[in-house]
């Protein structure tokens, strides 16, 4: 993950997105993937990101995208500035998965410790 430079992660909160993308919607969803994240680097709060591909392994997910923010705060101011983007180009993420037969699981969260 890319680094922005902090001392603590207390309170961070994690956006993880985990899809199954097929095959022949790849170089259409990770350009999407690529331009959504460049606008939320840009964003208050944003502390560093990365975009996964699996390589091996069972799991269903081949792509999984994970955003570190400062705070719960920071995702929703950004989760904002992102829907307007989509809403000023015309986008609309749902309709763009549907089409290409992507599925997906999406949440937030938090560090735990792992001591516990």
């Amino acid at each position: 993950m890319s680094d922005a430079g902090h001392s603590t992660t207390k309170g961070h909160v994690y956006r993880v997105d985990k899809f199954v993308v097929p095959p022949q919607a790849m170089d259409e969803f990770m350009q999407r993937v690529r331009q959504t994240h460049e606008l939320l680097r840009q964003q208050p709060g944003f502390v560093r990101d990365a975009v996964l591909e699996q390589s091996s392994g069972p799991g269903e997910f081949n792509i999984v995208t994970i955003a570190e923010w400062q705070g719960q705060d920071a995702v929703e101011r950004a989760r904002t500035v992102v829907k307007a983007r989509h809403q000023s180009q015309g986008f609309d993420p749902q309709v763009l998965m549907k089409r290409l037969g992507i599925r997906a699981d999406i949440g937030n969260y938090r560090s735990v410790d792992a001591g516990r």
